[in-house]
């Protein structure tokens, strides 16, 4: 049996992000809103992460951008 690697520091403020943003605005944020508050310049940086933690099933989307986000229970 494999075991997941604990969520990364990077990650883990990547949810706090999306949590925080989906509270005040109702929807979730884009990669470019994301990447400043979590340190990343390269929205494919953002990106890789979204993908990472959407493949946990921590997060989903419902359409193909990722301001349609949404966090997962």
């Amino acid at each position: 049996m494999r075991r997941e690697r604990p969520l990364s520091v990077r990650q883990e403020a990547i949810l706090y992000v999306i949590r925080s943003w989906i509270i005040e605005h109702g929807e979730g944020p884009t990669v470019r809103q994301i990447g400043p508050r979590v340190g990343l310049s390269s929205t494919s940086s953002v990106a890789y992460q979204l993908g990472r933690l959407e493949a946990r099933g921590l997060i989903s989307r419902t359409g193909r951008g990722w301001k349609s986000c949404h966090l997962e229970s």
